[in-house]
């Protein structure tokens, strides 16, 4: 039996006809063309009969025999057709029970998804074939034990994609710094993801959201025909089963779709299947979320502060690491100008010339005053400068003992906060648990 549901030998052009008009009407109006349905039968096709039959199920007929006849021909195709039909016109209670697992046959994760079983997925989760359906869908994806062979990261950022890389609490805000720091960020980040992956769970099972959904065309509260659905939807795999289709788009994995279903954005019902099948997931992962957000900050901590490695500890900053950095600074900070021999030599050269002066020429000692001025101002100038760098060095080591006593304050803030973040996250875990339990009815 061929795995590939839209594929089919083509029936006669009449049989296409009849068909087409039968799907347009159906997702309209949900009942069959008021013109019943004149042509030929062509051995061996199995569409033929299969729209008698389902022509027969729509005016309350019986469709023992042109069942018969389509099943013998193609009993999975057969049932993918009246299952995605009556889905379409809005009348999937009157599928029998065994149709749906003939239609769907068996998913894998070795191989794709294909798109009659991903049309019966969706027409299932949007409630066509009422809550039998939906169970029917989870208990495929139950038996696979998907999560076991998935990485779970990969549905942790497909359900909340977009974390910060850094989560800085309000006890850190003036030492941003500090919270890249892993002994402070790790609990901060865990319990920032915490409440993200609680939100997006409620987001999922909320009714309210599904509520506020525009209805789907399966329910056919709009009267128009459904002719715009996206290509994997049950009218695009309808009109592919009776030859009017174009070529199928690519098939994904299962683990593709589920992931995707997961995504923000995503249609709800898809989702809160998806959400069923992450729960063991969300739950493991949710629980080591808790574990690491009640970390307690270490009792002394090193911290960069001005580009110095400080210890922190719980009575103030450590006092060898603190020295270090301020004899650091000025050493480091002390700018090496050499000596002043500029200066000098304009010294020396006045002091010659005034002695010239006195002995011959007199113009000399103009010569020479200038330049004991200029030598003057240069050792003036040269002293601003050092009592600025001291100036400068002292205002140095002023702000890293400032910055930190206000870092060990800091630390002790973050402290007390993180009674506060293990008991949110408790919560979290508590709601998130309850929330994924409460499985895909909840939307």
């Amino acid at each position: 039996m061929s795995t590939d549901l839209t594929a089919g030998p083509q029936a006669a052009p009449e049989v296409h006809r009849y068909a087409e008009a039968l799907l347009a009407h159906l997702a309209a109006k949900g009942s069959a063309p008021p013109a019943p349905p004149s042509f030929d039968d062509v051995p061996g096709n199995w569409l033929p009969p299969a729209v008698q039959a389902l022509v027969a199920i729509l005016a309350g007929e019986d469709p023992l025999e042109p069942l018969s006849r389509a099943a013998s021909r193609d009993q999975q195709q057969t049932a993918l057709f009246l299952c995605l039909a009556l889905a379409v016109s809005g009348q999937g209670s009157r599928i029998h029970a065994s149709w749906l697992g003939t239609a769907f046959g068996e998913l894998s994760l070795d191989h794709p998804v294909t798109h009659g079983q991903r049309s019966l997925w969706l027409a299932a989760a949007r409630g066509a074939y009422g809550p039998a359906g939906k169970i029917f869908v989870l208990r495929k994806l139950d038996a696979l034990s998907i999560q076991q062979h998935t990485d779970a990261q990969q549905w942790v950022q497909a359900i909340a994609p977009g974390d910060p890389a850094v989560v800085v609490p309000p006890s850190l805000v003036d030492f941003p710094e500090m919270a890249e720091l892993p002994q402070l960020a790790r609990p901060a980040m865990a319990a920032a993801r915490l409440a993200r992956l609680r939100e997006r769970c409620a987001e999922i099972t909320s009714t309210r959201q599904t509520e506020q959904i525009p209805p789907a065309p399966l329910d056919n509260s709009s009267g128009e025909p459904a002719s715009a659905w996206v290509e994997n939807e049950p009218l695009a795999v309808l009109r592919t089963l009776i030859g009017q289709g174009g070529p199928s788009g690519p098939m994904a994995s299962l683990s593709t779709y589920l992931l995707d279903d997961l995504r923000p954005g995503a249609d709800p019902h898809l989702a809160a299947i998806a959400l069923h099948v992450a729960a063991p997931i969300l739950r493991d992962v949710a629980e080591q979320l808790e574990a690491d957000s009640r970390l307690e900050p270490p009792e002394t901590l090193v911290v960069p502060l001005l580009g110095h490695r400080i210890m922190l500890r719980p009575e103030g900053p450590d006092q060898e690491s603190m020295a270090t950095a301020e004899q650091s600074i000025l050493t480091d900070g002390v700018v090496h100008r050499g000596r002043p021999w500029a200066a000098a030599v304009l010294l020396v050269a006045g002091v010659a010339c005034l002695v010239g002066a006195a002995l011959s020429v007199r113009l000399l000692a103009a010569a020479g005053l200038a330049m004991i001025g200029l030598a003057a101002w240069q050792l003036w100038q040269r002293r601003r400068l050092a009592e600025a760098d001291a100036r400068y060095l002292a205002g140095q080591v002023t702000e890293l003992r400032e910055l930190a006593e206000g870092a060990v304050w800091a630390l002790h803030a973050y402290a007390r906060e993180s009674d506060a973040r293990a008991k949110q996250a408790a919560d979290d875990t508590a709601e998130l648990t309850r929330l994924i339990r409460r499985g895909p009815r909840a939307a």
